[in-house]
């Protein structure tokens, strides 16, 4: 028997059922062949030929043309009684348009029959042929109907569920006749209507080696005699060929985790339940020829890759193959371990501003890095998405686009060797925007000045960036573009104009935006108010009215304004749309003091300023007071006049008066009487007043009286005798007088100490007192004056009386007086001489001019007592007729040289300046004391001089 596989071969050769050069008739009907008709072994049929099976050709007349082909079904000659059997005619491949095809039927060579279609059942023996139109006769084919020889035989296999790679056997059993058990018998094995093997074979065997899960299907089998060519044919058994369960896989040492990019890699392919000697092939994916191949024996094998590279990535697998089977196992991916390289992120469509709701890609892809790679989509750093990746370094994440996706987005790749990042790509979703808000912040529709403000502006919707503008009213304050989408502040430090609405806008370029109108009053706090004072004229005086006004000059309304003097409250006034408060004031003397004012709007209390109000008050008529250390006033006393205004605004000037001749002035600045100290002197003696001047006018007070008593003199005795000698029986005036002194003056007289006489001069003046001279008035004669303030007593003058009068002596005094007037003469030389030597005033000057007294306040010096000469009468001739009266007067100044003071009186006669010359030279050598005086007088009463 042949092998299996020759069986196949034969069935790839195409069956014909009608042979049109030369044919056979069989089982199978007839094979082409392009060589010899003739029987031919099996084998060579195989190679060379198409086997026409065991039965003898039929046969026929060669003529021109083509000629029909009949051909029986079944395709057995022989056939059983009460078989049916089919004859079909075939003609020409091509027949005349328009024309049917007819069939004519041969038995025996006769026309049995003419039919339309081509197959005809017979049930006769005997030959047949067919004609069809338009074709010759065909060859006959003889066909007998015999009784029963075989039985059907039994196709028997050892299995019919055998494994893939089993051998599998094939037994035709039939059983003969037992009168025909001699009868010779082929057998022919059929696999779904092809022939297996080399056809009819005198074995009812078949034997297949190995048996394959294609070779499952319908088998069975043909018996027939060798000589009468009677078969039969076993029913069909089915053969279901099991797949092997065979076990390939391929492991990797080291794990597949674990591998790394220059380390060995072990390929290891495990093979069981694969029958047979095993050949191991090792294949990479994107290489279709094997790596390595072996034939194996054992149960594994190994490929090594000593240094495994990057491009060593990839899925391998291994086969195992017995010859008729291969088994492949499962693919492997090799990963060889290679860190991410740092991604990149697109987006589709390209761009970095889109529209909302559209639909954009985010693709990150990682150019190098072993898989599988996990990415990781962000956006602001917000997490968005995570995909893991197995095969492919890209991944892509889609989203519908609101306004909310604007911003820069990134991702990661990680394949567990470290997270790269991509760089941020930056995607503004176009977005129109919303009406803005406007806020203030501090809240609230009042502020208060100096506060900051900041109004701050946001757009709910709107692509950045947005450009806002703040205004107050239709005046633009500022603008701002953000980038992003958080709104744009402004601030500034109110002031009052900033009270109105506030409104902002918002524009992205898809058009502008308004706010709602937002109103602030600014409050603004008082200033420090200002208080002034508004008189009719400069000076306040009492009666006038004054306005007091308040003013602060900013602050807002109403304002409580608060009037003050010296912190009392006077008045308190409200303005209930700003602006100052007034208050008028009476003045009185009690309103001087210092006055302010308070404004107060709720927001801080603030107050001016303190303004001095002094209130002038005209001075009153004043009182003068005269202060003396004693109760009568005297000469050499130190006087206080004290002049005082009872009311009047200071300062005021006092001016003292004696009669009407300005004594003095003095300034009270702070208000008060004023005082003037004078040194009495006679002289002071009259009508005193004072004057009282604020400038709003003068005030004379009311006269008071002063009288200065006088301390009586040193008085004079003048003894006055009716001639130049007194003798007995003359009577002699005693006259006594002190020049100065305030009446009543008590006068007595003295000889030799023994008062005479006391009289009293009421008026003032001297006091006389007559003798009628005895011897014994001869003596020391001299007078006392007193006044109750001071007792003065005259030089002693000696008055000598003689019995009778002798010209002699006349001649002797006439001749001493002019010795006494060349002494006096040349002291009055000596007095002009000696302050020119020493560069001063003469000392008349001096005496007249109070040149160390204040102008303002005169000194008035008290007169010098006088020292009174009593006349040397013996010299004196008292009948002359000139008669001379001086008066000496010297003046100490300092404590050095005294000054003298030489009055001469002219008389009747022409004998003046002889007698100064001798009165002055006798004055130069005399000695005499800095405050005497001297006087010579002559027996008759001399008139008053100047001074007296």
């Amino acid at each position: 028997m042949f092998s299996l596989q020759l069986n196949r071969l034969a069935g790839r050769l195409r069956w014909s059922p009608v042979q049109k050069t030369a044919t056979s008739a069989g089982p199978l009907g007839s094979w082409e062949s392009s060589a010899s008709s003739s029987p031919m072994k099996p084998s060579a049929m195989l190679s060379t030929a198409l086997w026409r099976g065991p039965h003898a050709p039929i046969s026929g007349q060669f003529a021109t043309g083509p000629k029909s082909v009949i051909s029986l079904h079944p395709p057995w000659t022989v056939a059983s009684q009460g078989e049916k059997v089919k004859l079909i005619c075939n003609g020409p491949h091509f027949s005349q348009p328009g024309k049917a095809t007819w069939y004519r039927w041969y038995h025996r060579g006769e026309i049995s029959s003419e039919t339309l279609t081509n197959t005809h059942e017979v049930h006769d023996s005997g030959e047949y042929s067919c004609q069809t139109s338009g074709s010759l006769l065909s060859n006959p084919v003889s066909l007998l109907f015999s009784a029963e020889l075989l039985h059907h035989p039994v196709l028997r296999a050892n299995s019919s569920w055998p494994t893939e790679g089993e051998p599998v056997t094939l037994t035709c059993e039939i059983q003969l006749p037992p009168q025909r058990s001699d009868v010779r018998l082929q057998f022919c094995f059929f696999k779904d209507g092809q022939i297996l093997g080399p056809g009819w074979s005198s074995s009812p065997e078949f034997q297949i080696n190995t048996i394959w899960r294609e070779d499952s299907g319908s088998y069975w089998c043909k018996a027939q005699t060798v000589t009468s060519r009677v078969w039969k044919q076993s029913r069909t058994s089915q053969i279901y060929v099991q797949r092997v369960v065979a076990n390939v896989q391929m492991h990797t040492r080291p794990a597949l985790e674990l591998v790394f990019a220059g380390h060995e890699l072990v390929l290891i392919c495990s093979v069981d339940g694969v029958p047979g000697p095993v050949r191991i092939f090792w294949y990479k994916t994107s290489n279709k020829k094997p790596m390595k191949a072996k034939i194996q024996n054992s149960l594994n094998e190994e490929f090594k890759i000593s240094m495994v590279k990057k491009r060593d990535a990839g899925e391998y697998y291994c086969e195992a193959n017995n010859g008729r089977l291969s088994f492949r196992s499962k693919p492997v991916t090799i990963n060889v371990k290679v860190p991410v390289a740092p991604p990149g992120l697109t987006l589709s469509p390209p761009g970095d501003r889109a529209p909302e709701g559209v639909e954009v890609t985010l693709q990150c892809k990682a150019q190098r890095g072993s898989l599988p790679i996990q990415y990781q989509f962000f956006r602001e750093d917000v997490f968005l998405k995570e995909i893991e990746v197995t095969s492919l370094r890209t991944s892509s994440f889609s989203f519908s686009l609101t306004a909310e996706h604007s911003g820069n987005y990134y991702c990661t790749a990680d394949n567990g060797l470290g997270a790269q990042r991509s760089r941020a790509v930056h995607l503004s979703v176009i977005t129109p925007v919303s009406p803005p808000l406007l806020t203030l912040s501090p809240p609230g529709p009042w502020a208060v000045e100096g506060d900051l403000m900041t109004l701050h502006c946001v757009a709910q919707k709107g692509s950045p960036p947005i450009q806002y503008q703040f205004y107050h009213g239709d005046v633009t304050l500022g603008s701002s573009s953000i980038p992003s989408g958080v709104g744009a502040s402004f601030s500034f430090s109110l002031t009052s104009e900033h009270s109105g609405n506030y409104h902002c806008t918002a524009d992205n370029g898809f058009g502008s935006k308004h706010s709602d109108a937002v109103s602030l009053s600014v409050t603004v706090p008082v200033s420090r108010p200002v208080l002034t004072l508004r008189a009719p004229g400069a000076q306040t005086v009492v009666g006038d009215v004054v306005e007091l006004h308040c003013e602060a000059q900013r602050g807002s309304p109403p304002i409580l304004y608060q009037f003050y003097r010296n912190d009392v409250t006077l008045e308190s006034n409200s303005s209930l749309s700003g602006g100052g408060s007034s208050f008028k004031l009476s003045l009185t003397e009690e309103h001087s003091g210092n006055y302010s004012c308070e404004a107060n709007n709720g927001l801080g209390v603030r107050r001016s300023d303190a303004v001095s109000l002094r209130v002038t008050v005209p001075v009153s008529r004043p009182v003068l007071t005269l202060r003396a250390p004693r109760a009568q006033t005297v000469v050499g006393d130190v006087m206080e006049l004290h002049c005082e205004a009872h009311r009047g605004s200071p300062p005021i000037l006092y001016q003292f008066y004696h009669a009407d001749v300005t004594l003095g002035s003095s300034l009270a600045p702070s208000g008060g009487g004023a005082f003037f100290n004078l040194s009495l002197t006679a002289e002071h003696s009259g009508n005193y007043s004072c004057e009282a001047n604020n400038d709003l006018g003068s005030q004379r007070s009311e006269m008071v009286m002063l009288n200065v008593l006088v301390p009586v003199s040193r008085p004079v005795l003048t003894l006055r005798a009716p001639g130049a000698q007194t003798v007995v029986g003359d009577v002699v005036e005693l006259h006594c007088e002190a020049q100065r002194g305030s009446p009543p003056i008590q006068y007595r007289f003295y000889r030799n100490d023994v008062t005479l006489e006391s009289n009293s001069s009421l008026s003032g003046g001297g006091s006389s007192f007559n003798l009628s001279l005895t011897e014994e008035h001869s003596g020391n004669y001299s007078c006392e004056a007193n006044n109750g303030l001071a007792v003065q007593r005259s030089d002693t003058v000696t008055l000598s009386i003689t019995r009778s009068r002798s010209g002699p002596v006349a001649t002797g005094v006439t001749g001493g007086l002019i010795s006494v007037l060349g002494l006096a003469a040349a002291g009055l030389l000596f007095y002009y001489w000696l302050p020119r030597k020493a560069g001063r005033r003469p000392t008349s000057d001096l005496s007249r001019s109070p040149s160390n007294s204040d102008p303002q306040e005169p000194t008035y010096h008290s007169v010098p007592a006088w020292v009174e000469l009593q006349p040397v009468y013996s010299n004196v001739n008292p009948e002359g007729e000139d008669v001379i009266y001086t008066e000496v007067r010297s003046i100490q100044k300092g404590n050095k040289n005294a000054g003298f003071l030489c009055h001469l009186l002219p008389g009747e006669g022409g004998f003046n300046s002889s007698l100064s010359a001798s009165v002055l030279g006798f004055l130069g050598s005399y000695p005499m004391s800095p405050h005497s005086s001297l006087t010579a007088v002559s027996a008759s009463a001399p008139e008053s001089h100047p001074w007296g």
